[in-house]
Order: structure tokens, then sequence, then C-alpha cells
């Protein structure tokens, strides 16, 4: 080198991997797109970007801390769509807030995370009342949707609250992608639920995942039927702003208001639970609505049917298939959806798109044995899933043992026993705690409930483990039939012996006229098992009621 020749300093620009940065470029490069549909109010992306900065600014003049938790108690609407942005700009952790728990559940979560904010929807007043003074860091209570009526609430709502904040835009450069930007509770086995936590780069690894599996463009339009309190709305609320798309919101599942909104909007997707499904079939209103537009449901959160998905096909007239994941994946980590190559006619078709499908891309799925080995891919041989993704939760909050407990050897273990073909695609029989054991013999609840499923009358049903002095334990099947429909405990067994073999079938069944499900459309199965095994000191005690 030249004695005066000049020095050159290499620089590496690494850009944090923040959720942040979708809504930076949306507005940038679509701001006058519509980006949000709430009831008759309509934003564009500028004025998203507008009042997500106001809401940054307003927490941070609230005295809001960095790391600091905010939760939200409502329904789904604009407002907490834009704390998905507002919060973590403010340098805020979002901790949306199942609005179907009780008082005590949400005093737990509140108090466990240590929150400081707490936004809520008028209808929730009674409830935050009922609970508040138990509450020992909340410190800011934030009228989201009405007038402030107490001396305990900020003394402005949300709306006036942003009307007079400075808008705040952090730099995205400062942002640290490990720390922690959502914490959402689920609840397992244990007595109180956990804290899964979600950093920026788990947020925006997972959201291109998803806009990447399943082609979201500025051209999207999503329907949130999945409350945005469920793992960003199963991805959505990102990976749809992160290109440009636009969201529809809808506060509460309504069949009739789904389809309204399908029809108004054109609306192309949406994700529900197979509660939903069956409930949109089966709606005698909808051929009143033009759903031309709808070009894709996908089915999670619970297993779906073959059944279940033939029906939404021919009577929706859009592509439908099932997808898994759970709250400790962000959530997506699988899709039905048939691969390249692949040849599914008739019923093998319906089959497969029920199952629990693929891994999508950013996503490694196994299938192993007790020792952590892989099982043969042969549809045949069951294991557990475990998984390995960007994804995947940094760990539950404060809970260092059962994050361990999960995190075993590097991968995420999921509790739920499958299959894997050799295609690559997974089916899961059961939760490991589902499977029925009766008389030494392993019964998948799920297998059972899709045979039953097919049955014309039955609009949906769960099959649970009972006592039983002989086998330790046998299936019995909770149904709810199809209005106007009466069907006996004999038609129902005799229907599902001739689909499975004898040892699988129900030994009784129970009409109900409801499932009790979570907020999010799951089964309580936990519940209803309570009924039979309370009490009992036989080989499930984990059923019986917790003294």
């Amino acid at each position: 080198m030249e004695a005066n020749a000049p020095e050159y300093i290499e620089v590496i620009m690494i850009i944090p991997l923040t959720p942040l940065r979708f809504l930076r470029y949306s507005s940038q490069q679509f701001p006058g797109r519509t980006a949000v549909v709430c009831g008759d109010q309509r934003f564009t992306y500028a004025q998203f970007s507008d009042r997500t900065a106001r809401q940054a600014g307003a927490l941070r003049s609230l005295g809001l801390q960095p790391g600091e938790r905010v939760a939200f108690l409502g329904a789904n609407c604009h407002r907490l769509l834009e704390g998905y942005y507002g919060v973590p700009e403010a340098g805020g952790v979002l901790l949306p807030l199942n609005i179907r728990l009780a008082p005590q559940e949400l005093a737990y979560i509140l108090n466990d995370s240590e929150a400081s904010v707490l936004f809520f929807e008028e209808q929730f007043t009674p409830l935050v009342e009922s609970f508040r003074r138990e509450l020992k860091s909340v410190r800011s209570f934030i009228p989201l949707d009405f007038t402030p009526g107490a001396s305990w609430m900020v003394q402005q709502n949300y709306e006036d609250l942003l009307a007079t904040a400075t808008p705040y835009r952090t730099d995205v450069m400062q942002v640290d992608e490990n720390s922690l930007a959502e914490l959402f509770y689920t609840s397992g086995t244990s007595a109180n639920p956990k804290g899964v936590m979600l950093t920026h780069r788990n947020i925006y690894l997972h959201a291109l995942n998803v806009a990447i599996t399943f082609h979201t463009t500025s051209e999207s339009v999503e329907l949130h039927t999945i409350p945005l309190f469920h793992a960003n709305g199963w991805g959505v609320a990102h990976s749809l702003t992160y290109v440009g798309g636009k969201h529809v919101m809808i506060r509460k599942f309504e069949t009739t208001e789904v389809f309204r909104l399908i029809e108004r909007e054109g609306a192309q997707s949406l994700s529900v639970v197979p509660a939903m499904a069956t409930a949109l079939v089966n709606c005698p209103e909808r051929p009143k609505f033009n759903l031309k537009s709808l070009q894709r449901m996908s089915i999670g959160g619970a297993a779906s049917s073959p059944t279940l998905v033939r029906e939404v096909e021919e009577k929706l007239g859009c592509a439908c298939y099932s997808g898994y994941g759970l709250t400790e994946t962000a959530p997506v980590l699988t899709t039905a959806r048939m691969k390249a190559g692949l040849d599914w006619q008739g019923q093998l078709r319906y089959e497969k798109l029920a199952s629990t499908g693929h891994a999508v891309p950013g996503v490694e799925v196994r299938v192993v044995d007790p020792e952590g080995n892989d099982v043969p891919r042969d549809g045949k041989s069951i294991g557990e899933i475990v998984a390995r993704s960007d994804g995947v939760m940094e760990g539950y909050w404060k809970q260092p043992e059962a994050t361990a407990e999960v995190m075993r050897g590097g991968w995420f273990h999921t509790g739920d026993m499958a299959t894997m073909d050799e295609n690559g695609y997974v089916l899961i029989v059961d939760r490991k705690k589902d499977i029925i054991v009766s008389g030494g013999e392993n019964i998948s609840s799920l297998e059972v409930e899709k045979a039953l499923l097919a049955h014309p009358g039955i609009y949906e049903v769960a099959v649970i483990p009972v006592p039983d002095d002989r086998w330790g334990e046998v299936p019995r099947a909770l149904v709810v039939m199809k209005p106007s429909v009466n069907l006996t405990e004999n038609e129902v067994l005799e229907f599902c012996r001739g689909r499975l073999t004898h040892y699988k079938c129900p030994r009784s069944v129970e009409f109900l006229e409801t499932l009790p499900r979570t907020g999010t459309g799951k089964v309580l199965k936990k519940e209803l098992r309570k009924k039979y095994w309370s009490g009992t000191e036989n080989i499930r005690p984990e059923f019986a009621t917790k003294k």
C-alpha cells in the first residue's frame, strides 16, 4: 500500500429485525391505501401510522418505561391492532388479554406480568372494577371507547389521548431485536397460565414466513375472525401490514356479519377454528350473500375433519385447508396445502387437506419417540411433534424450569402426538393427555371425532375418556346435533362401528346443547372430563378436580 493511500474502514450495517419496520414500509409505499376497516371507520396506512405514533407518544407521556407491559382488554378492534405497533414503538411490551377469562384469571395475569397500563372497553368496566384493587403494578387504567366515569381511570379516553399526544417514532436502528415485544398467556396443564415471550426477531421472521406461505400481497384483504388476543391473530396483524394489505376487523364472530363483511369489503381470506367453519357452512343465511371474493379459509386451533373441509369448499366456494401452530411458536408451524408434484384426488384430497400439514418456510418439524429419535415416515408410527423455527418463543415469563422442560435438546416439544408420511405431512392423532388408554390399547379421540363428524346429523362432537371398572377407561362421545335432527345413542354408536374397529368406538353417547370452549374456540375437554373423573382414584388422576 502506498504511503499516502487512504485507509478504508469496513462498516457493517446491521438493521434490527423488528415488526416496527413493517408499518414504516407500508406507510411510505402505500400511504393512501386502506389499511384498516373497523365498523364504519376506515384508516389509510398514513393514518394508521400516525395513530400508532400518537399512541406511543401518549404512553410515553404517561411515564411508560422501556420493557414495561401494556395490557389491552377488548374485542377485535382497530385500537388493539394499533397497539401491536404503538406499544413497541413506545418501547413497551404488548399484552393482549383473553376477554373470556374470569376476573381472578385476569388479575393473576396482570400481577404476574407486572403490567403498568391497562386499556379496556366500556363493556368490561364492571369486570375491571371487580379486581382492580388486587392489582399491584397497574398505574394507568385507560378507557378505550367511552368517557371516563370514575376517579381511578385516566381522565382522557383513548381518542382524546391520541388527539393531544405528540407523535413518537423510535429509531429502529436502536431496537434490540432480541428484546421482548409481546407477551401472551396460555393455559396449560399447570394451575396457573404461562406467559409466552415473543421477541421482535420472533415476530419479524414469523411474519415473513407467513406472508411467503400464503402469498400475501398489497392486494390481499383479510377478515380478522381470529381474536387478536390470540398469538398475533395467527400472524396476520404483522404479515398483512408488512405488504400493505387491508385488515378488516370484526368485533365478534357472527356468521351473517362474516358474510356481510366478505361481500362488502371483498375479503379474500380468513382463518377459523373448526367450530367457526361449522357455523359458517350451516348458516341458513349464507345463500343471500355474494362470497365470490373469498379465496381461502384456513382452519386451525383444533383438529379438523375431511367432512368439514369438503363442506367448506362446496358451500363457500373457496380453497380450504388446515394448519397448525401454538402460542409458543408465534404461532404458525404447518399448513396442509398440497405441495407441487402431488396429486390428491377424491376422498384422499380432503383427508390430506384436513391433516396437520407440512412445515412452512423457516420451520423444521420432526416426530420423535420418547428417546428423541425420529419415528419412521410411514404415516403410522406415532411420536411427539417437536419444532425448531424462527418463531419459537424466547421462553415462559418467569418460569425457567417450565421453559427448560419444553425446550429440551434445542427443540420445542409441543405435547402433540402425531405421525409423519413420506412426503413430510404430519397428522396429529391426539394431545398426550387426550390419548385414551383402554385395556392397554391407545385410542385417538381425534380419530373417533372425525369418524362421527361424517354423520350428516352431527353438528360437533367431543370424545373423552370416562372411568370403566374393566378397561380402566373407555371413550364417551359428547354430541351436539344439527337443528331439527333427533338421533339416538344407538344410531350414533352403530354409525361409528361401521367406520372404526369396535374397541375404538364410544361405549356411550351423551347429547349436549353446546360444548364449552376457550376464548379462541377450542373445546375445553379438561372441563368435560372433570364431570366424570372428579373424586375418582382411577388411572387418570390428572382429570380429577384438584382439592
